[in-house]
């Protein structure tokens, strides 16, 4: 297809216009829609996505992505710029007008008509997106809560507290010669006697060994699942059989001590009478 002037051109821009309007058509846009391009308010971009990943499937995957899910995604994207958006092959064509390439989010478009929140942070009404990379001090913070809830549980169901798990790194002493040659696989079959066993053996001894690290791994978790369920420790109420054995043991406790008070006080009594017939 080729583009050429006659002599009722009046508009020498409009051969640039005819150029993108062929590169649409090329593209698979409609006439209808391609033909909108010869209004000077319309631009159009054909944007380049086949370089930018090697992978054939990682390639389709993020292509969809742009499209979404019965065309959602691609459906919002042409709400919030007010363009024309048609994802062909390795390429995106765009076209629409040049305003519509500024605006970013509808809630802002549909928040600046509000003359009263005009001036005002739109933080709040904006979507809060988590970030998937944390700090070091983040993690740390989030663990430590973790752990208090962890320790919360437990001294409800009344059981021990945990103890956290910074354990300050113990510094190696330097020695100039290089750590022992570690042995081989066939050197460790040799010294536990496995390398003299049948294929069925090791087979049996494998299965063993396997089951009973299964076997510990379910009764941790077991464990881990009942500390939510231990019921706490409660002080049952004394029977009137254990009153009355407290109460008689008190007054018996009680009556001892009289009987030693009134011992001292006659034992002084004596004393006094000895020393005044003196």
């Amino acid at each position: 297809m080729s583009v050429r002037t006659t002599r009722k051109t009046y508009d020498p821009y409009i051969i640039l216009k005819a150029r993108d309007m062929i590169k649409l058509l090329s593209r698979g846009v409609a006439i209808g829609q391609a033909v909108k391009i010869l209004d000077d308010s319309v631009a159009c971009d054909i944007i380049k996505i086949g370089n930018i990943v090697r992978n054939k499937d990682r390639f389709v995957k993020r292509r969809q992505r742009i499209i979404g899910p019965d065309g959602s995604t691609l459906k919002a994207i042409e709400l919030l710029t007010q363009c024309y958006v048609l994802v062909q092959g390795n390429t995106v064509s765009a076209m629409g007008p040049y305003k519509g390439l500024k605006e970013e989010l509808m809630i802002k478009r549909e928040l600046a008509k509000d003359p009263k929140l005009a001036t005002e942070s739109w933080d709040r009404f904006l979507p809060n997106f988590r970030r998937k990379h944390l700090k070091t001090s983040e993690k740390t913070a989030r663990k430590n809560e973790k752990l208090q809830e962890r320790n919360e549980a437990r001294t409800a169901a009344g059981l021990e507290p945990l103890a956290k798990g910074h354990e300050q790194v113990k510094k190696k002493v330097y020695t100039p010669f290089p750590p022992a040659q570690l042995p081989r696989k066939v050197d460790l079959q040799l010294e536990s006697g496995e390398y003299f066993l049948k294929n069925k053996e090791k087979e049996a001894r494998e299965a063993k060994r396997r089951k009973e690290k299964q076997e510990e791994v379910t009764a941790e978790k077991r464990a881990k699942r009942a500390e939510a369920f231990v019921a706490p420790v409660e002080t049952a109420e004394p029977t009137v059989g254990e009153k009355r054995k407290r109460q008689r043991d008190t007054d018996l406790n009680e009556g001892r001590a009289e009987g030693v008070e009134k011992k001292k006080k006659k034992k002084k009594h004596k004393k006094i009478e000895a020393s005044d017939s003196e």
